[in-house]
């Protein structure tokens, strides 16, 4: 049940972003829609507070989130809040709970996702409804290809027959009838990394049809291997447009690599006539399975028991240690110094707990051992639910990414993994450091472009209706921000810490932060596509 609302609130002496500046406004609403900006003289029985030095912008949506099972977490929400995200999009990377029972998700992905603390399956409608009035934080959701694949496919590789292939489109199409927002693609991860373009076309023709996105971590990395997975992409929807006979937009996961690639390459997606953005962090290094760079798709597809009898036997530990030493050595992201990248995030074993911040290198040492066997052992101890922190070779600096984030097709997304003792900083900074940097101290965005791109862009590009502006007749998701003092201050050594100067929040026009703090209101949704 949703919360009960006062008359009415009015935020008095704040600014608003304009196109042509800010300008000072006042911002009212009831119920849980925004109903005037400008002058608004209060009236008795009104919830006035001051926003005065502050600015009024609508709630950011994060693009690409990994809190799909977090929603009931306090320390999550509050972290998500206290950088003004009040929406995510969750079902990222091909892998997450529904359909099916999430049990898939839950263990492949238990080092991203963790398990959900209340669905047991029932499909999307039900992972929605499961957000409606439990959360301070609203969620959208993305049928994911790869727990579709799963749920028909298992875990085999090889391409799919026509009947596995159309039972997953009726998967597909279900999840979009329950109000799913479109289909995402993990194509590095398993099973997703077994789906051919063809097939993924197959499954995007009933997201064209009702209206929504396709979202994917493209195949084989990033940096040098951008062009071919937008080719990919660009195939993908002309085809899906094709037999769909609707168009068939398409935004990209991540998408890091030098900003000449990157704009290039999205600007050749317009020039084929594909509807295109993107989602970009402002931080250089990655964060993902701790398995995925090491062992091969053969082995990752494996069930758990038997991944781990494989790591632990000594008569064949060896030659799967060499295969994986050089499929690290000879990784693009990864190179020869490969266990000096590497950094523990999460290990799921109270043994290991010491190694959460260090390298493979430092923490081989410590033990003793060898960094791949070390690994091995990391990854059996923690029956695979371990993570790490990915460095990369040539660090961008902050002018190289605002030349990426100027880009008009280009939607905040911290692509934010909260689980484990060390994690990557951007899921408790990201939106704050694009604030801090990229408007405060670079000039990258005005203050009416960071609206664009981090609340009105994604809102419209996801299907999540009257969100993402603030204007009379919009869902009052509204933030308060200090211009001044609003910044990250998470960082690789201390990565959990809150974000500052976003203190008041509202969802649906309830407050759910107070000076920084949870209300206990639980007005979060689970946001249906727009006319599902």
């Amino acid at each position: 049940m949703l919360e009960s609302r006062m008359s009415r609130t009015v935020l008095r002496g704040g600014s608003i972003a304009a196109p042509d500046g800010l300008v000072r406004a006042d911002v009212a609403f009831e119920g849980d829609l925004i109903t005037e900006v400008g002058a608004v003289p209060p009236r008795e029985g009104d919830a006035v507070v001051d926003a005065a030095g502050r600015l009024i912008l609508p709630g950011f949506v994060d693009a690409h989130s990994h809190a799909d099972g977090l929603l009931r977490d306090p320390d999550v929400t509050r972290a998500l809040l206290r950088q003004g995200v009040t929406t995510v999009i969750g079902g990222q990377d091909g892998i997450s709970y529904a359909p099916g029972d999430g049990s898939y998700a839950s263990a492949y992905f238990a080092a991203i996702n963790g398990p959900h603390p209340t669905y047991r399956g029932g499909g999307v409608a039900a992972l929605l409804a499961s957000v409606d009035g439990a959360s301070p934080v609203n969620a959208g959701y993305l049928v994911p290809a790869g727990t579709v694949r799963f749920e028909v496919c298992g875990r085999r590789e090889g391409a799919a027959s026509d009947a596995e292939r159309a039972r997953m489109g009726e998967l597909v199409a279900q999840g979009m009838a329950e109000g799913a927002l479109g289909l995402s693609t993990g194509l590095d991860y398993v099973p997703g990394i077994f789906q051919d373009a063809a097939e993924i076309a197959a499954l995007c023709v009933p997201v064209a049809s009702a209206g929504g996105v396709y979202v994917s971590h493209m195949r084989g990395g990033y940096e040098n291997n951008t062009a071919a997975g937008i080719d990919e992409m660009r195939a993908i929807s002309e085809a899906a447009s094709r037999a769909a006979g609707a168009p068939l937009p398409v935004h990209v996961s991540h998408l890091h690599a030098d900003a000449d690639i990157v704009l290039t390459q999205i600007d050749a997606l317009a020039e084929a006539g594909v509807d295109a953005t993107f989602d970009a962090y402002p931080y250089i290094r990655g964060c993902t399975l701790l398995g995925m760079p090491l062992l091969p798709p053969e082995i990752s597809a494996l069930e758990t028991d038997e991944i781990v009898a494989r790591l632990t036997d000594p008569s064949g530990r060896d030659a799967l240690r060499e295969t994986c030493v050089q499929r690290a050595s000879h990784s693009p992201s990864l190179g020869p110094d490969w266990p000096d990248m590497i950094a523990l995030a999460h290990i799921a074993a109270s043994a290991f707990a010491w190694a959460h911040g260090l390298t493979l290198r430092e923490a081989a040492a410590r033990a003793g051992a060898d960094p791949m066997d070390f690994a091995f052992d990391v990854l059996a101890a923690s029956r695979m639910e371990s993570s790490a922190v990915m460095a990369v070779h040539n660090p961008r600096p902050d002018g190289e990414l605002a030349r990426i984030f100027a880009h008009p097709a280009h939607t905040g997304g911290s692509d934010g993994i909260f689980i484990g003792a060390h994690p990557h900083p951007r899921a408790a900074g990201s939106f704050a450091r694009y604030l801090r940097v990229f408007v405060r101290e670079l000039g990258t965005w005005s203050w009416a472009d960071a609206v664009h791109h981090l609340s009105a862009q994604p809102a419209d590009r996801f299907g999540l209706g009257r969100r993402g502006v603030i204007e009379a007749g919009a869902v009052a998701d509204v933030l308060l921000v200090d211009p001044e003092t609003v910044a990250d201050a998470a960082t690789y050594e201390r990565p959990t810490e809150p974000a500052v100067g976003i203190d008041d929040v509202f969802v649906a026009g309830v407050q759910v932060l107070a000076g920084g703090e949870l209300t206990g209101a639980l007005p979060g949704r689970g946001l249906r596509r727009e006319g599902a």
